[in-house]
């Protein structure tokens, strides 16, 4: 069980490299220089040639002095002593150093890192490109064997939410698993709805020394040596993030709101079929407004639907938006809508929109319907199962019809752009797709039974 797992034998051949790397060196300009530069300092040895520059770092490894070119006045230049050779390079300042990506907040930690990245790419160059060839990440954390037996542990856990006890329990031998192992755990223990979902890779500065958990190997340099995923955590190198499977498993600790969230984000955070505003909200509208006037099309207070919102985005499944706190069942229907509006990604996703709209501009009605199917195939799951869902809904609405005055034509009006927005945002694209939008949700509604 958890308390057996033992932590995977990191490969620290990078690591030793980086502890080799030479230590930056600043020559120091004897003279003072006039018009230098105030982010510089005496490192700056002013308007003087390549040949100059190398005689003044001639036999220092990790020797560096800043230059003001000859050839372009204003233009600066990091010269850097590596190899037995003097390495030059255009220098910019924004606020922060830069020669490429990264962005230093001094002279001296831009070198430290230029120089462990020359040192390691110099004697680890095959090794490296061959990093991503036999990763750990099929054998530890997300495989069977070991995911089985941290389930086996979790599974005893008799916490009302088995995900939330994981997330909660303190002083425990769970939380010794890696955030990895745990994630891995909630995947085989808890997640039902296995959705697929990429990772949210952003480039990350990790503060000491940090291992890739795709490779294993060291995640060498000073700042930005990897990606993070940002929804589940998972930390590895630029290089392999490539490589790693769409298997993003959120922790809900991460999830800091309801609203504007990616909606397969949040469904596989929460571990629901679908976003838990729309079950909330639709299980409310059926339970006391299908023969509301207007429904959907009538709205409800500004400032009480902002209210629910933020109930959503602080109670999650808990908010309470019974009658008793929001009597006007319009409030909660200009919630939901407001759900699809603040949506990342729109339910009828942007790779998607062009072949809706190209659909709908079909005049034969059968191949009309057979072209929706087809793009509604291509929708991600979560996507698929939102829009199955809420079109049913839409449908009971329409049987009500006399009541509530609210036809298939008249939601798809309501609900077109609000389900589906064109990739670029474009005024004059919108107002000429408005009423293929329309069309498009009008017929998910009256064929619900068939397309899904």
């Amino acid at each position: 069980d958890a308390e057996e797992y033992q932590p995977p034998i990191w490969k620290s051949y990078l690591y030793q490299l980086q502890q080799e790397a030479p230590r930056p060196k600043r020559i120091i300009c004897p003279r003072e220089v006039e018009n230098r530069p105030k982010y510089y300092g005496r490192e700056f040895h002013g308007i003087i040639s390549r040949e100059q520059a190398d005689e003044i770092l001639a036999g220092v490894e990790g020797a560096y002095i800043l230059r003001e070119s000859q050839r372009q006045p204003g233009c600066y230049t990091l010269a850097l002593r590596f190899g037995n050779q003097t390495l030059n390079y255009r220098l910019f300042y924004d606020g922060k150093h830069f020669v490429g990506e990264k962005r230093f907040e001094s002279i001296h930690d831009l070198v430290t890192d230029g120089l462990i990245t020359l040192y390691i790419e110099t004697k680890a160059s095959e090794y490296i490109s061959k990093m991503t060839t036999n990763p750990i990440y099929e054998h530890i954390g997300y495989a069977t064997l070991l995911r089985e037996k941290v389930s086996r542990r979790l599974s005893r856990t008799k916490n009302e939410s088995r995900k939330a006890s994981v997330m909660s329990e303190e002083n425990t031998p769970v939380e010794k698993i890696t955030s990895l192992v745990r994630r891995a755990a909630l995947t085989q223990n808890d997640n039902h709805f296995n959705y697929e979902k990429a990772h949210n890779f952003k480039v990350h500065t990790f503060r000491g020394p940090h291992w890739c958990e795709y490779c294993a190997n060291f995640m060498w340099g000073l700042i930005a040596q990897g990606v993070r995923c940002s929804d589940c955590g998972l930390n590895v190198h630029k290089q392999c993030s490539k490589y790693v499977p769409n298997d993003c498993q959120p922790d809900l600790k991460r999830i800091k709101r309801v609203y504007c969230c990616d909606l397969t984000t949040l469904v596989k955070a929460h571990n629901t079929q679908r976003p838990m505003v729309v079950d909330s909200c639709i299980r409310e509208i059926e339970a006391r407004g299908l023969k509301s006037e207007g429904l959907y099309r009538v709205s409800g207070f500004t400032e009480h639907i902002e209210d629910v919102k933020m109930a959503f985005d602080r109670d999650g499944d808990k908010a309470d938006i019974s009658a008793s706190i929001y009597p006007d069942i319009n409030i909660i229907a200009g919630a939901l809508k407001l759900y699809f509006r603040d949506l990342p990604i729109p339910v009828i996703t942007y790779d998607t929109y062009s072949k809706f709209i190209e659909a709908a501009k079909i005049s034969n009605p059968d191949e009309r319907l057979e072209a929706i199917h087809e793009v509604l195939m291509l929708l991600p799951a979560a996507h698929y199962e939102t829009l199955r869902y809420l079109m049913i809904h839409l449908k009971k609405v329409t049987l009500h019809e006399k009541d509530n005055f609210m036809n298939a034509e008249n939601l798809g009006i309501v609900f077109g752009p609000t389900l589906m927005r064109p990739p670029e945002d474009s005024t004059l694209a919108t107002l000429n797709d408005m009423r293929y939008q329309k069309l498009i949700v009008q017929i998910l509604i009256e064929n619900e039974d068939v397309l899904f």
